[in-house]
């Protein structure tokens, strides 16, 4: 049960990050396409804030996608649950919250 919410939440990341990646795709392809220039156009700090916050999301949505992968890992070798600090278990209602945690509520 543990590891299908962990594969459904690593498909979720996934699909986050691959829409993420194409408007981020085609914000630079039209930026390129255009020859606004982002310092002195109005526009051009809203291009330049847009393309940030893409790629602040893309690498969020990336970094999730590793931590599941890393708490998938963690399932297999039985390792899951256990905090990585104190070797403790961490409280079912933290992972419920937050399935990948790798630390007990005390060692976050």
């Amino acid at each position: 049960m543990v590891r299908d919410e962990l594969l459904r939440l690593r498909a979720g990341a996934e699909a986050e990050a691959t829409t993420l990646a194409r408007d981020l795709d085609a914000l630079f392809a039209a930026s390129r396409d255009s020859n606004a220039d982002d310092e002195h156009d109005p526009e051009g700090a809203t291009i330049g804030f847009e393309r940030a916050q893409l790629t602040a999301l893309l690498g969020a949505a990336r970094k999730r996608v590793a931590e599941v992968d890393d708490a998938l890992n963690r399932v297999e070798a039985g390792t899951y649950g256990v905090c990585e600090k104190c070797g403790r278990s961490i409280a079912e209602e933290r992972l419920t919250a937050r399935p990948f945690a790798r630390f007990c509520i005390s060692c976050a």
